[in-house]
């Protein structure tokens, strides 16, 4: 039948673009068939946050295998760049089943999860990287997943980590990171509807937006409502234009603080809309969560609240500052705090304040 199916734009079982936009057809002579010269997997299941701060892997395989065809196995397919990706699977029975059944030139497993570590133990690929299994326990494919295993089963030794999250998962891959950027998916039509009316809200001024959930799971981490509203106060008297911003999880508080300071609070969307919403913001003000990684990708000015987890591990390309507490933090990687005030309550409304007027971030 003479049909290329090594080509990038085979679809398998539809027309490809070339032929629903040009009429193109390889079985003839087609001006756009491009030969996959690489297999490429990647499975990074989650968090949606994690899933983000992937993508920079992505990019430097684009670049050294422009014409590779890539597969990525997640949780969150919503916030992968689907024109960069050729095949994405979301993680279930099928796709196991699926992957299991095919071939691949390099393939990369960045998930500890057990049942995930054994899957990739049983992927067909020429090189593998990342995380396998071993006995029934996570086990390195090869030498260079030893770091991220140790930083992940030991305090003292995730405490000494003097390396970003990317920088680690590059040496895995047995790359060196060249401050390659996020991937993010930002939607034009609802970037510039949420561009014009948050313009005419603002009246032009600055616009801060604040993240003010940090998920069920890390209470730790979660600043108070009082500070919240003290640093609302002083962004909106020294003439700032404030947006509250979170999910679901945030809709109650964050509807009490646009009731008590009067600042803007736009409601809960669907990752899209929360991306093309987040793209309007001058400044971010977050706590480790999903947002932080929002703002990295889409290249904002950013400060960070950081408690419980190791400040060497973000990378946040220069343009961003983190804030810890002085009195330090008992809790390194708790969901909960001992102390009977959080050493989140350290942190001072003045002083996420001082950042964003006098830091350079």
């Amino acid at each position: 039948m003479n049909i290329k199916y090594n080509c990038k734009h085979f679809k398998g079982n539809i027309p490809c673009l070339p032929n629903k936009l040009r009429d193109q057809d390889c079985r003839g002579s087609c001006d756009d068939y491009i030969e996959i010269s690489k297999k490429i997997l990647i499975i990074k299941l989650g968090a949606r946050g994690d899933v983000l701060r992937t993508t920079p892997l992505l990019r430097r395989y684009k670049s050294i295998y422009p014409d590779a065809q890539f597969t990525w196995v997640t949780l969150y397919p919503e916030v992968l760049p689907d024109n960069e990706i050729d095949i994405v699977y979301k993680f279930n029975g099928v796709t196991i089943f699926s992957v299991l059944k095919m071939s691949f030139d390099i393939a990369i497993n960045l998930d500890k999860d057990i049942e995930v570590c054994l899957f990739f133990k049983e992927v067909n690929s020429k090189e593998k990287y990342g995380f396998t299994a071993h006995n029934g326990h996570i086990y390195p494919q090869t030498s260079s997943a030893k770091h991220k295993i140790l930083t992940g089963l030991f305090d003292d030794f995730s405490k000494k980590n003097t390396k970003s999250y990317l920088e680690e998962i590059f040496e895995i891959c047995h790359l060196k990171f060249n401050y390659e950027e996020y991937y993010i998916n930002v939607d034009e039509s609802l970037k510039n509807i949420w561009g014009n009316t948050l313009l005419s809200k603002s009246s032009g001024k600055e616009i801060i937006g604040l993240n003010t959930g940090s998920g069920k799971r890390w209470l730790t981490r979660q600043w108070t409502e009082e500070k919240w509203i003290r640093l609302i106060n002083l962004l909106q008297r020294h003439g700032f234009f404030v947006m509250v911003l979170g999910g679901k999880d945030e809709d109650e508080q964050n509807l009490i603080l646009s009731t008590k300071t009067g600042c803007y609070y736009p409601g809960t969307f669907s990752i899209k809309e929360f991306i093309a919403l987040s793209d309007s913001c001058d400044i971010i003000v977050s706590q480790v969560t999903f947002m932080m990684h929002v703002a990295i990708g889409l290249k904002k000015k950013l400060v960070l609240l950081n408690n419980i987890f190791n400040v060497h591990e973000f990378e946040m390309y220069g343009r961003g500052s983190v804030i810890q507490p002085d009195s330090g933090c008992d809790c390194y990687y708790e969901p909960f705090c001992g102390r009977p005030k959080s050493c989140m309550h350290d942190i001072t409304a003045k002083e996420v304040f001082n950042h964003i007027i006098d830091k350079n971030i």
